[in-house]
């Protein structure tokens, strides 16, 4: 009798169990922009808008605009290519302290494609199929800037790095929050990993799960880091409550390194990029 009663009790919560999973609200994804980069030529220019020009951290890189040596889209994949090529830098000035300024020329050149202007998103998924350079040097990135950069500057707009990689650390995925202090300084927050096969040998899922409170981090569909959005407080403002636009580039020196001529061109091959709203 006391074994009929304990099988009777174990199947009854097995039937308990699976109910309460049941109830529990499953979380949904709504597609609401995506690039499968199934065309040929450069990136669409619905879509996509480009950097132009010597940008950011003293990098060695020109970043070129409506280029196909430079981002073309081609066999399914938008392919960001780094080229040592030298000419005139367009922007020079003698005597300018200004670095972007004071360098007569330019000695390699690159990409950076942007949704700024052509689409932001505030929460959801952000997900992309990409393959990795490896050449000594390349700095090649996944990234979101605040909408607001042009009124609060950096850091006070937020950057979300859903994936950067440096090519002398050929087997760490970094995956960061930037954001300001109530008194603008800089802080961040991020974690890396090693990840195995190297990412340069073959196509991975780099993404991010962006709520309200949270930021979750994933390579390959698995979570590696969690970032709590009320570390950014500052008032009533926080820079990951509001939209963001999403880049895309390869840098060439700066936090990359020195960078190896021999191994030039290098090519960043990214299958798609897909945002997704998340429900519940």
């Amino acid at each position: 009798m006391k074994r009929i009663f304990a099988i009777l009790f174990l199947v009854f919560s097995l039937f308990s169990c699976s109910g309460n999973e049941e109830e529990k609200p499953k979380q949904s994804k709504v597609l609401i922009w995506s690039d499968e980069f199934d065309y040929t030529g450069l990136p669409d220019d619905t879509k996509w808008d480009y950097e132009y020009g010597f940008v950011r951290n003293k990098e060695d890189q020109f970043y070129m605009k409506e280029r196909l040596e430079n981002s073309e889209v081609k066999d399914g994949n938008l392919i960001i290519t780094s080229r040592k090529e030298r000419f005139k830098n367009p922007w020079y000035k003698e005597g300018s302290p200004d670095w972007q300024r004071n360098r007569e020329y330019v000695e390699y050149t690159s990409a950076s494609v942007i949704t700024r202007g052509k689409f932001s998103v505030k929460y959801g998924r952000i997900e992309v199929r990409a393959k990795l350079p490896g050449g000594k040097g390349t700095w090649p990135a996944i990234w979101m800037l605040g909408d607001n950069i042009s009124e609060v500057n950096w850091p006070r707009c937020g950057e979300i790095d859903i994936m950067e990689y440096l090519a002398r650390n050929s087997d760490q995925i970094y995956g960061t929050c930037h954001y300001g202090d109530k008194d603008g300084k800089h802080r961040s927050d991020g974690k890396h990993i090693s990840v195995d096969p190297k990412p340069t040998k073959d196509f991975h899922i780099y993404a991010i799960n962006w709520y309200p409170d949270k930021i979750d981090f994933f390579y390959d569909n698995r979570k590696y880091f969690t970032f709590r959005t009320d570390q950014a407080n500052v008032g009533n403002n926080n820079a990951f409550h509001k939209p963001f636009y999403l880049l895309m580039n390869l840098a060439l020196g700066g936090w990359g390194g020195e960078i190896d001529n021999s191994v030039m061109p290098q090519e960043y091959f990214i299958d798609y990029v897909r945002i997704y709203r998340l429900e519940e």
